[in-house]
């Protein structure tokens, strides 16, 4: 009978006994990486051209506007009116973003790595959800408190700086709305595509293509169907709130519908819940 061979050799490895910082500890840190993946920071030059680029451009603007009114002592347009004139950079801002916090992930097939952690597959969904907010909010509020700076220090009195902190404010709400509905929207698009290339597109499309039904809806002869055709699209139900509740004066095209224009966007913005169940299906796999 032969004797056994085999040796054992001791290589180093130990047990950890350090601290476990748990859950919470991990929601926080993906968060904080998905933050950081939208502007492409820790990552290679070519992850940052894009985003960066929109950024840029919504700063200059924010500039651009800073110094006219400098000048010439008159606001080209209100603080709320900023964030709807650069919708279309918003959409692509989350088209380049969205991808990059879900498809890719789905893509490289880490998920099943993440979720060997204590961390819920609800959890992964929000920390990701709540990056892409954070991060289209920073978007536009940087180049807005510019803006705000920029009028503060031409007021002719401490009144009239009040006045545009309370429009400031009224503005940052607006904003957290546009950022709420839109990061919805793109981050459930990207969660269903695993190509980012694939997933920008389809979110762009999925803004724009409700357009057209908004158009038709609009040229009906009817009062309470112009009334009620920014429903049909994320971009003009956001457009409504902001003229209903955050800009003072604005034309109110939409009649005494706002409180239900903001019932829609709530229910809009629930639809995250799908985030959870495509994350439990993709955790089956």
């Amino acid at each position: 009978m032969s004797q056994p061979t085999g040796v054992i050799h001791d290589i180093g490895y130990q047990r950890y006994t350090g601290v476990r910082l748990g859950r919470r500890h991990l929601v926080g840190t993906l968060y904080l990486h998905g933050l950081r993946a939208a502007f492409g920071l820790g990552r290679s030059a070519k992850a940052k051209i894009f985003p960066w680029m929109i950024v840029g451009v919504v700063g200059a603007i924010a500039a651009v506007l800073t110094a006219f009114r400098a000048q010439t002592g008159e606001p080209v347009m209100s603080y709320a009116e900023f964030p709807q004139t650069l919708t279309i950079l918003i959409i692509f801002f989350c088209a380049i973003v969205a991808p990059e916090l879900a498809s890719r992930d789905l893509h490289s097939g880490v998920l099943p790595l993440y979720f060997a952690r204590p961390l819920r597959r609800g959890d992964y969904a929000l920390a990701r959800l709540a990056a892409l907010v954070s991060a289209t909010f920073l978007l536009l509020a940087g180049p807005l408190t510019v803006m705000f700076a920029g009028a503060a220090f031409g007021a002719p009195r401490i009144g009239a700086v009040w006045d545009e902190f309370v429009d400031y404010l009224a503005a940052l709400g607006y904003v957290a709305v546009h950022a709420v509905v839109f990061s919805v929207l793109a981050l459930l698009v990207a969660a269903l595509l695993r190509r980012r290339a694939v997933a920008a597109g389809a979110i762009v499309g999925a803004f724009l293509l409700t357009t057209p039904l908004y158009g038709v809806l609009m040229v009906l002869p009817y009062e309470r169907a112009t009334q009620l055709a920014g429903l049909a699209s994320p971009v003009t139900l956001v457009g409504g709130i902001g003229d209903w509740a955050f800009e003072s004066g604005g034309d109110v095209g939409i009649g005494g519908y706002g409180p239900l224009y903001a019932l829609v966007a709530l229910l809009f913005v629930a639809l995250g819940i799908l985030l959870l169940a495509r994350y439990r299906k993709v955790a089956a796999k």
